[in-house]
């Protein structure tokens, strides 16, 4: 049996954006064995990820505090905590916060190694 892994949101460094930060829980870089991907995001009130995508998994979005409006192609879905969202492989998005707080969800990818792939500013 593969041994169990623990990690703590407390503890580890974030990686930081302008527009927030991720904290990675867990993925191949923290256990080798790994096959999938999770971690915690924010977004500060009024700010937005850049659009991408990720042509390796698919990704789950759990919002846990605040709101948002996540577009997926030409679609805009408003998210607020209780909400899940599932990306398919390859479809462009990104997540503004519409809210006065840090909206933060839980992230999951269907891979250990997610890939991103940023889009520059008016590409689509």
């Amino acid at each position: 049996m593969d041994s169990a892994t623990i990690t703590n949101v407390n503890e580890g460094e974030a990686l930081k954006f302008p527009w927030g930060a991720i904290q990675w829980l867990y993925n191949d870089q923290i256990h080798p064995e790994a096959e999938m991907t999770f971690g915690v995001v924010y977004i500060n009130a009024g700010e937005g990820n850049p659009l991408h995508y990720h042509p390796n998994c698919e990704e789950l979005i759990y919002v846990l505090s605040g709101e948002c409006e996540h577009q997926l192609g030409d679609e805009v879905f408003p998210l607020k905590a209780g909400m899940m969202l599932r990306i398919p492989r390859n479809v462009k998005h990104n997540a503004v916060n519409t809210g006065w707080q840090p909206v933060t969800m839980v992230i999951c990818y269907s891979a250990p190694d997610r890939e991103t792939i940023f889009l520059e500013e008016g590409e689509e």
